[in-house]
This record gives structure tokens, C-alpha cells and sequence, in this order.
């Protein structure tokens, strides 16, 4: 598998982050989900990667900057032929390296609070993630949780 840098143009990636959303926003309250579209992924500032299983879309993920030293891990992503693979693991090792070679001193990210997250916040705590307060224009939510991890 690698991870490769997608300008989200084809139709594979479109449906997978498709899906994505839709199974977030059905999990959480109005107002209390804060993935990225498609058109959200494409915003100057955001860097979007994706990992390929030979030609096959196997998941992705991508970062936000924030500002200069600090990024936010946004549309992570296994598809669900490659779970339990290894992908969620690669995609975040990618993204820390990349903010590393960034100079980012910093990755933060939001997820959900309710028991369908809890293999995601597993995988952000075995990175080194722990929990902090809400960063950039995030509040206080009982839905969402924070993590961070210094650099």
C-alpha cells in the first residue's frame, strides 16, 4: 500500500468521503459534525492524501492548516474492504511526517464522543494523541472530543 497525494478528482475517492460524511452526520447531532466535503477537502490550506491498494482506494486522510505550527488531522478514513490492515496507521504516520517536514509543532483533531469512535480515538491514542480542550473556533461539545500531539 502507499499514500499518495489526490486532488480528489476521481470518482473513487469522491464516493468513499461521500460515504464518509453521510455515516458521520447520521452518527452526530446537527451542528455537532464537522467533517469535510468534498468541496471543504479541495480549500486552499488542506492537503488530502490517499492510500492505494494497487489501484484500489483503501482510505485516506488529510491536514488543515491552522497556522504556521500547528495542523488539524481532518477525513480519516478506512474503506471498508481494508479494515483491521493497517491503513489508519499509515495515513497517520504520512500526516505527522508530513507536518513534521512543515515545521508544524503541533496536530490536533475533533471526533465524535459515542462508542462508533471509540476504534478511532484507539488509533489517535496508540500515535501518541491524548486528549485536550477544543482548539481553533471549536467550543465545548458533548458530542466531540479533542486530541493533540506535540511535534
Amino acid at each position: 500500500m502507499r499514500v499518495v497525494l489526490d486532488d480528489l478528482s476521481g470518482a473513487g475517492i469522491v464516493a468513499l468521503l461521500t460515504d464518509h460524511v453521510a455515516e458521520l452526520r447520521a452518527t452526530s447531532p446537527p451542528g455537532s459534525s464537522h467533517a469535510l466535503d468534498v468541496d471543504g477537502l479541495r480549500e486552499p490550506g488542506v492537503t488530502f492524501w490517499s492510500v492505494l491498494d494497487g489501484e484500489t482506494i483503501a482510505g485516506c486522510g488529510a491536514v488543515k492548516e491552522l497556522d504556521a505550527t500547528h495542523g488539524e488531522i481532518k477525513s480519516m478514513r478506512t474503506a471498508p474492504t481494508h479494515r483491521q490492515r493497517g491503513v489508519g496507521s499509515l495515513v497517520l504516520r504520512h500526516i505527522v511526517a508530513e507536518a513534521r517536514a512543515r515545521g508544524y509543532t503541533r496536530l490536533s483533531l475533533e471526533t465524535g464522543s459515542a462508542d462508533f469512535y471509540a476504534p478511532a480515538r484507539g488509533l489517535y491514542e496508540r500515535h501518541g494523541f491524548t486528549y485536550c480542550e477544543p482548539f481553533d473556533d471549536y467550543v465545548l461539545d458533548p458530542h466531540s472530543v479533542f486530541m493533540t500531539r506535540a511535534l
